[in-house]
């Protein structure tokens, strides 16, 4: 994985998916800021870029995911492996449903990903030391680097989308009290149903994770 290290810029993903667009840049590559003005958020909401947090966006070809992994559950699968690493240095961060990092109650990031042109593109912000009104940091204390050095490993790894399923499935009932959105709708996840490719079933409607 290359990796382009930046001290501000407006927004990782913006900043990566104009390097390819115009295409100058090989993959796979990340981009980390040190700092983010215009950050973006799940639903196209901005995401405060404050000082000493996580800003990273990374691209992959599609045909080097692995092979069972439906690409609009990618959220699921690219959030569930940053979480792995994060509870490696005991971390009680958990995966709402189906993008968002959670500290008990409290969301302390997120991750969004899109497809271009054959490409998946994952945006990543996580709040490690400072937080918003109404968000949470981190619980544990470790650096940007020992974070994307551990990150970048596992993915390389290319872990079966079976096996990080198995594994998200057993703590699926922390959703219970929250909410998902689509077109703009508030969806209760109190009574959703999880399936094997990562969608949730609600009220008799399948929705899925891509954003």
């Amino acid at each position: 994985m290359q990796i382009l290290s930046l001290k501000s810029v407006d927004s990782t993903q913006k900043y990566l998916k104009e390097l390819i667009k115009k295409d100058n840049i090989k993959l796979p590559v990340a981009v980390v800021a040190k700092i983010q003005t215009d950050g973006i958020g799940s639903r196209d909401n901005s995401w405060d870029g404050l000082d000493g947090n996580l800003f990273l966006s990374f691209a992959l070809n599609v045909n080097n995911l692995p092979k069972d992994l439906k690409i609009e559950s990618a959220s699921i699968y690219f959030s569930y492996l940053l979480k792995e690493i994060l509870e490696s240095f005991s971390s009680k961060v958990w995966i709402k449903w189906p993008n968002d990092f959670y500290i008990n109650d409290k969301k302390i990031g997120g991750m969004i990903t899109h497809i271009v042109d054959n490409k998946l593109i994952c945006g990543v912000g996580l709040n490690l030391v400072n937080a918003p009104k109404g968000f949470e940091s981190l619980d544990v204390k470790i650096s940007i680097d020992e974070i994307i050095n551990k990150y970048f490993k596992s993915i390389e790894n290319n872990v079966s989308w079976k096996q990080i399923f198995s594994k998200y499935k057993l703590e699926f009932q922390r959703n219970q009290k929250f909410f998902t959105h689509k077109n703009n709708l508030r969806i209760s996840l109190e009574d959703a149903r999880l399936e094997d490719d990562g969608s949730v079933v609600v009220n008799g409607e399948r929705i899925y994770s891509l954003r």
